[in-house]
């Protein structure tokens, strides 16, 4: 049975998975995907493209986690000091990864608890990002290096 729910986050494909941004208004969501963006339109990530900004559309399918843009918001995100700005897109994409900005519950060396996230039913990892720390650098770490193990 498929599950679906509309949430308060934002999306980006990185390669072939996408990372699903949540965390509180004002958190960063819209910034650390334009940044991820940027980054791939620089080469330095393979490729990288916008999902969805502020509401993203979640769906299970054969036990992965489909995102899709909130259809009103397909193509847009915030860049603040600018305003709505148009960006190339994906219509879908299968999440691999969860990044909580602000999270309350973050810690120096994530307990197996804390490195998962269940998601409309599904559990993938997750990013527990500090409140006030810079999530690009721990995210960008998190696409690029393999888990350990531990």
């Amino acid at each position: 049975m498929n599950q679906s729910s509309t949430v308060h986050a934002s999306a980006v494909l990185v390669g072939p998975r996408a990372v699903l941004i949540r965390g509180p208004a004002g958190s960063g969501k819209s910034r650390l995907a334009l940044a991820l963006i940027q980054t791939g339109t620089s080469g330095a990530l393979r490729f990288s493209r916008l999902v969805g900004d502020d509401r993203v559309h979640l769906e299970t399918s054969h036990g992965r986690l489909l995102v899709r843009p909130a259809e009103a918001l397909a193509g847009l995100i915030e860049v603040r000091g600018l305003g709505i700005r148009k960006v190339p897109f994906e219509r879908s994409a299968v999440v691999c990864l969860v990044a909580d900005l602000a999270a309350a519950d973050s810690e120096r060396l994530p307990t197996p608890k804390s490195a998962g996230a269940e998601v409309v039913g599904i559990v993938l990892p997750r990013l527990a990002v500090a409140p006030g720390e810079d999530p690009f650098p721990l995210l960008i770490a998190a696409l690029q290096t393999p888990d350990s193990g531990h």
